[in-house]
């Protein structure tokens, strides 16, 4: 009996229908956040023909002006007849009724890269005054085994107590003339 029930009839009956009506993506609450605000996002029908600007796709799916005006109309109906009839104006018209931007107009490039570039210097920056500000205020001081003259004096030490003479520190050390070998 479980095996035969659809995802549907399984949360109608486990869920309830008030639940199940805010979980399914066709309920009109989903779409406009249940707050009754349709005009804070549209929903983009995505089975419906879109237009897009690409390099890579010459031809989009559907004209960049769908509703055109009286003057746009006119322009169309001309554009069946002869085509050496019609200015270089006219021409361009019709061009920008089917495309929003000519291939020139794609590959130009834009100013963005100085956007994301100022974005990351002032992360960069921030992300500085962060450490610098953690140096100074939430890590301890340094220990005291960091400091140049303790390390001196712990290899003064281990020198003198002869540590590894055979591979180590101490087999480095010359010690009838005081200094490394």
């Amino acid at each position: 009996m479980m095996l035969g029930l659809t995802a549907g009839r399984f949360g109608t009956r486990f869920l309830g229908r008030r639940v199940m009506a805010l979980v399914t993506p066709s309920s009109a609450t989903m779409a406009s956040h249940g707050h009754g605000h349709a005009d804070v996002s549209e929903i983009a029908d995505m089975s419906k023909p879109m237009y897009c600007d690409r390099m890579d796709t010459p031809l989009p799916d559907r004209a960049y002006k769908d509703e055109l005006n009286a003057a746009d109309k006119t322009l169309k109906e001309k554009e069946k007849g002869p085509w050496n009839q019609l200015t270089k104006e006219e021409k361009i018209a019709l061009y920008r009724l089917m495309f929003r931007k000519t291939y020139p107009e794609m590959k130009q490039k834009t100013d963005e890269w100085k956007t994301v570039m100022g974005g990351i210097f002032i992360f960069l920056g921030l992300t500085g005054l962060l450490v610098w500000w953690q140096s100074i205020y939430v890590y301890p001081a340094q220990p005291r085994t960091f400091d140049s003259e303790w390390q001196a004096k712990q290899i003064q030490r281990m020198l003198d107590m002869r540590v590894n003479p055979v591979e180590g520190l101490a087999s480095k050390w010359d010690y009838e003339k005081g200094q490394w070998k």
